[in-house]
């Protein structure tokens, strides 16, 4: 398999993002006293296998998207940068995207299972031993874990499957290792920080990827009251890929709120891992909010920076080329 990144430097960037605490990654916090929130209004332990609504949103995730070379609008500040064209995925990469991988990627052992993980190689970063950093170097890294009751992924003892329900969800509970081998596997990569700003944003400079507000049935977001949420049971959980595509399900009628070039779920349901490491910083940043945050973190520019061995019911990825 190639084994390359596209490693783009925002130093600048992220130095003037790390001063705003909204911006600077502090965001797991957050969503952690959201989950809190949601247990402590329950009057019943929450139910991770509750009954759910299965739609066929007419989305096909394995579309891929090209976004053509040119300036755009990048942050909250509205700096101006550039990209070459490219091409990335219309949606998220689906439960059974990644069960489909597991399969042939323990086939051809470019994964093995390691007690209750999915582990594979990584070939480790670059170190420069600035304070807080901590050393990524090559070797085996935790890829999904198995044991968790959040996994949508499960193995039966001879194959990797999508938990029943779950198959055209967003891949969840998977780490940047995670996201990054899958790409990597198919020749792919993770989409740059800049990379999938331009995908959700278009060249103007609207806030979320549809406009310039955000109502309940534009994406799922904490306390949407979308199908897939009930805050008194088992709170909120993820929505197919593509669900908010102006369709109607039963008396739910979502509005179209895909991306100036046509993609789905750019704000909303899972963050997306995205591929840019910086000099000096192990953590890697993830885009566009997710079901357990607050509509306002679904603006375009909100940025979240996570351990890349990190997961999270809320965190998926998509891929570029």
């Amino acid at each position: 398999m190639k084994r390359s990144m596209n490693i783009m430097s925002l130093r600048g960037a992220a130095k003037r993002r790390r001063s705003n605490p909204l911006l600077s990654g502090r965001l797991p916090r957050a969503m952690a006293l959201a989950m809190t929130l949601v247990l402590l209004a329950s009057c019943a332990p929450v139910d991770l296998n509750a009954p759910l609504p299965t739609h066929d949103t007419g989305i096909d995730p394995s579309i891929w998207v090209r976004i053509p070379a040119g300036e755009f609008y990048f942050g909250q500040h509205e700096d101006i940068e550039f990209t070459d064209a490219y091409e990335i995925m219309i949606t998220d990469v689906t439960v059974d995207q990644y069960a489909s991988f597991l399969n042939l990627a323990l086939a051809d052992d470019y994964v093995k299972i390691d007690s209750d993980q999915i582990v594979g190689f990584y070939p480790g970063d670059e170190f420069h031993g600035i304070k807080h950093e901590e050393e990524i170097k090559a070797g085996d890294w935790i890829f999904i874990p198995l044991n968790d009751p959040s996994q949508r992924v499960k193995f039966d003892g001879e194959k990797f499957v999508a938990q029943a329900g779950y198959e055209n969800h967003p891949m969840s509970m998977v780490t940047w290792f995670g996201a990054w081998g899958y790409c990597e596997y198919y020749d792919e990569r993770l989409p740059t920080e800049i990379e999938w700003e331009k995908a959700a944003r278009g060249t103007d400079e609207r806030p979320f990827p549809w406009g310039d507000e955000i109502l309940r049935e534009n994406a799922n977001f904490y306390s949407s009251r979308d199908p897939f949420e009930d805050m008194s049971s088992f709170g909120s959980r993820t929505s197919p890929v593509g669900f908010y595509n102006g369709q109607k399900y039963g008396d739910y009628q979502t509005l179209d709120s895909a991306s100036p070039y046509g993609l789905y779920d750019m704000s909303g349901n899972v963050w997306q891992w995205t591929g840019s490491v910086y000099e000096g910083m192990h953590y890697r940043f993830l885009r566009g909010g997710s079901k357990d945050t607050y509509d306002m973190d679904l603006r375009i520019w909100v940025r979240n920076n996570a351990t890349p061995t990190y997961v999270s019911p809320g965190a998926g990825f998509r891929c570029a080329r």
